[in-house]
């Protein structure tokens, strides 16, 4: 399924209280974004029951029921998973990943409401879900038929929605403070290739429940054995930096006001890469987009920012260089800010390199 439009988890709730109450909708995204739980809450918001069914472990009997002799013919008696009293919300999850007989079998029950003579309770709700093609989840291609029988939307994470519920969650305060600092390492778009653990809200939701079990004196190799089968490589070095800065009580601003210098021992490197991140994301943020446009604040901003980049690039050139590059969200500081300080980097490294 191509990605045509995607909507955050908020605008998806309001979506499916119009849309899911008259017609099933099934919601792509990629593995652990929160499908799972935003069907549970919008049952929840109706007040009615959520029957979850995962399309990948049925088989068709499962499904259709098995064959009952009643007097001269013989009926099929529907599985007790699915039969209510009352309406309910179906959720069919991996869909997409179902064989082509179980999904031939939900024809019917998208469509109808219906499995062979049973049929779902007046003002049921029925809403499938699925990860992509290019989420390396054994997809398989639905047919068309099924895909006719839907509203399809994509489902996209929004950090400053997962921010707000977090918050009343219980999550970890390291976790609330990082994400807040780099709110695009929430989720990988799109998950490796290759075997290996991927950032997603489910991921970080792990790291903040482990945190909690451990405490605060966690062991560098038990962190190390965390951050690393929950999390994609680079966030799991970031937030193993943005840790040692805690622990060290190192802060960018502090560095900007020159009551601080750059921490310039090797094994701090990732705290000095943790720290350089941090100043390019707070002069993104603060300055204009034109020179002009400076006031008294942002001027001292900028004046301290050229101070504190010639300082790091008497310690690592390359880290000075990284400042002036796009962030993970594709933006960079002010060109006017670039021109004036690359005039300076080059030659600030020759005198190291000279050194």
């Amino acid at each position: 399924m191509n990605s045509q439009i995607t909507l955050s988890l908020r605008q998806i709730q309001d979506f499916l209280l119009h849309v899911a109450v008259c017609r099933p909708v099934f919601i792509w995204g990629p593995p652990g974004v929160g499908k799972s739980s935003l069907v549970e809450q919008f049952a929840q918001q109706l007040g009615l029951e959520c029957v979850s069914l995962l399309g990948s472990q049925l088989a068709p009997e499962d499904l259709i029921g098995i064959p009952k002799i009643d007097g001269d013919v013989s009926r099929f008696y529907p599985p007790a998973m699915i039969v209510r009293e009352r309406g309910i919300v179906l959720f069919i999850d991996e869909l997409n990943v179902a064989s082509p007989e179980i999904q031939k079998a939900f024809y019917s029950l998208i469509l109808e409401q219906r499995i062979g003579e049973y049929r779902l309770p007046r003002g049921s709700i029925i809403i499938g879900a699925g990860n992509r093609a290019h989420d390396g989840a054994m997809a398989r291609q639905m047919p068309t038929a099924l895909v006719n029988r839907m509203v399809h939307v994509h489902l996209k994470a929004s950090p400053r929605e997962w921010l707000d519920w977090a918050q009343h969650s219980g999550i970890h305060p390291w976790v609330l403070d990082y994400i807040r600092t780099r709110p695009s390492q929430l989720v990988t778009d799109i998950p490796p290739a290759k075997e290996e653990p991927f950032s997603t809200p489910r991921s970080w939701h792990c790291v903040s429940d482990a945190l909690h079990s451990f405490g605060e004196d966690i062991a560098p190799e038990q962190l190390d054995a965390l951050l690393f089968g929950c999390l994609s490589r680079d966030h799991a070095l970031g937030f193993k930096a943005f840790l040692k800065q805690v622990r060290k009580r190192f802060s960018v601003h502090r560095i900007l006001k020159g009551e601080e210098r750059w921490p310039d021992a090797p094994e701090d490197r990732d705290l000095t890469y943790f720290l350089t991140h941090s100043l390019r994301d707070l002069l993104v943020k603060e300055l204009p987009a034109r020179e002009g446009q400076l006031g008294r604040e942002t001027r001292e901003l900028a004046h301290s920012a050229r101070d504190a980049l010639k300082a790091l690039a008497r310690i690592d050139g390359e880290l000075a260089q990284l400042v002036l590059t796009e962030n993970d969200a594709g933006e960079r500081v002010p060109d006017w800010f670039v021109l004036d300080i690359a005039r300076e980097l080059p030659r600030l490294m020759q005198q190291k390199a000279k050194a």
